[in-house]
């Protein structure tokens, strides 16, 4: 069975996509709708589901910027709107089909075997990541795994300099002067990290102690071996020293 959550500023809108998707009883079930996308965004945040329809035109929020607001985009997305000039920028987006509205029913026939295949190709990337992270534990637990641009990376700690955050995201800089950008916050790159040789020394890095090679103290920076300048944070500069 498909979850859903519908997003439209028009109640009627709502009331008729719900109507359609009531015929496809076996497939799928509604499980919220809102009129308002900053209610929608705080429930999706906690909420397992397998497909969003959204609609573009919206007051407060249009369609495009509900997406780029999302945390996570592991469902299928379904752009729903009457201007059709709106179907290219869907795509691009990463929105899975594209409705116009008034909703056609063998239009959304359709649409849901496309959301049925693209639930379908997740659970199986899902299921093969789940094997490779146990390979890679098995093999070498030491090494460490980041997932990014549809594939998994194995590194060794001694690898990774440091890490950087850039609000979202994250890169992880290398020996070699090798770098990789990740669609994760700081905090959840750290969890990845060894805490025996990695430290966060300040809100926006985490170092990697190994790689240390001088420690500022009137300046409160720290030098690496690329010769890269760090600063350390006052408030984790004592938790810093008893680390080292």
């Amino acid at each position: 069975m498909i979850k859903a959550v519908i997003i439209d500023d028009e109640p009627k809108a709502i009331q008729g996509l719900s109507w359609e998707l009531s015929n496809f009883d076996s497939d799928i079930e509604v499980i919220a709708t809102f009129t308002e996308p900053e209610k929608a965004l705080h429930y999706i945040k906690s909420t397992e589901l397998d497909c969003l329809f959204l609609d573009v035109e919206m007051p407060t929020m249009d369609g495009f910027q509900f997406i780029e607001k999302l945390d996570k985009k592991d469902f299928a997305i379904v752009i729903t709107t009457a201007y059709n000039e709106y179907a290219i920028k869907a795509f691009k987006k990463e929105a899975i089909d594209y409705l116009l509205k008034p909703i056609d029913t063998d239009d959304l026939r359709e649409t849901i075997g496309k959301i049925k295949k693209f639930n379908s190709r997740s659970i199986n990337s899902e299921k093969f990541e789940r094997i490779l992270l146990n390979f890679n534990e098995k093999l070498n637990h030491k090494k460490i795994t980041i997932n990014t641009d549809g594939k998994l990376i194995f590194l060794e700690p001694d690898d990774i300099l440091y890490a950087e955050s850039d609000g979202n995201y994250t890169t992880l800089f290398l020996d070699k002067n090798k770098k990789i950008v990740l669609t994760k916050k700081l905090k959840e790159v750290g969890v990845l990290l060894p805490d025996t040789s990695f430290f966060r020394i300040h809100n926006s890095y985490i170092v990697n102690l190994n790689k240390i090679k001088e420690f500022l103290k009137t300046d409160g920076y720290v030098i690496l071996e690329n010769s890269v300048k760090i600063p350390v944070s006052r408030q984790r500069k004592s938790d810093f020293l008893g680390k080292l």
